[in-house]
């Protein structure tokens, strides 16, 4: 962020104000006199209130116009360039460069494509979460990924399906909600915990609104959260989510009392008879432990 010239917020006001009193017969010089700046700042004030009118006059930035290091055109045209081509991050460009015979810091390279926005900057809002390891899933429970399908009714409405899928046995549960939040998150975790024959030990989630700080302290299991921009950490999930989708959902009218009632023979299908290439082409049901 660059620093304005001054720091006094009335400026802009005053400016304004030296303005109109030059407009209504003062001189320059008596403007000065009476405000204490030289007239010479006060010409530029009018000539600048000719153009914006009369409003307040924005004091400008400090930041340089120009740099005696800055780069020189033809590179940054080979930045861009290099970017636009292959759309490869700022390393991969720097070192093209230097293969290329241009010598320029990766710093330059990285300020380049900022300035150009041709850089996909992380989002302020994702919250820091601490890194906890993924579990080797050697039995049903030790790992359950959990996500959302948004499924359009009208231009300005959705109904939200819950998923949830056992990465050892491929179990799976769903249920359509007509609100997606961190409570309806927690409700559907607690039936779908009901309805299996084994106990999940860790869940694991994106960083969707509804699996926030609030879902972590009510689930009582222990909780992971996916890196983010990384949907190959939740893969198992994803795959399922587009299965339902093709084979059942996509059939349906986007209502929430028509997809549970179509969710209930379509899970005892896919954990009874439907066969995976996962696990051998078994049936979850047939991998999950009987108690």
């Amino acid at each position: 962020m660059y620093m304005s010239y001054t720091t006094n917020k009335y400026m802009p006001r005053i400016r304004r104000d030296a303005v109109e009193l030059v407009r209504k017969g003062w001189s320059a010089r008596k403007v000065g006199r009476h405000l204490g700046y030289h007239h010479t700042a006060i010409m530029k004030w009018v000539n600048k209130g000719y153009i914006i009118g009369n409003h307040p006059i924005p004091t400008r930035s400090s930041r340089p116009k120009s740099h005696p290091n800055k780069l020189d055109k033809e590179i940054v045209k080979k930045i861009i360039k290099k970017r636009r081509e292959h759309n490869r991050y700022a390393e991969a460009v720097h070192k093209e460069l230097l293969n290329d015979g241009i010598v320029v810091s990766l710093s330059s390279v990285k300020r380049t494509l900022d300035r150009n926005y041709l850089i996909k900057k992380r989002s302020p809002w994702k919250r820091y979460h601490p890194h906890q390891d993924r579990p080797y899933a050697l039995k049903s429970g030790d790992l359950v990924e959990t996500d959302t399908i948004h499924r359009m009714i009208s231009e300005k409405k959705r109904l939200y399906v819950f998923t949830l899928i056992d990465t050892y046995s491929r179990w799976v549960y769903a249920k359509a909600y007509e609100r997606m939040n961190a409570a309806n998150a927690v409700k559907f975790i607690a039936e779908a915990q009901r309805h299996a024959s084994f106990r999940f030990d860790m869940i694991q989630s994106d960083h969707g609104p509804e699996f926030g700080k609030w879902f972590v302290s009510r689930i009582s299991k222990q909780h992971r959260y996916t890196r983010i921009g990384k949907p190959n950490d939740n893969a198992h999930i994803e795959r399922f989510n587009r299965t339902l989708q093709e084979e059942c959902l996509d059939k349906l009218l986007n209502d929430v009392k028509v997809i549970n009632c179509a969710l209930k023979k379509y899970l005892r299908y896919y954990n009874y008879e439907r066969v995976h290439g996962g696990i051998n082409y078994l049936t979850p049901m047939q991998v999950v432990p009987r108690y």
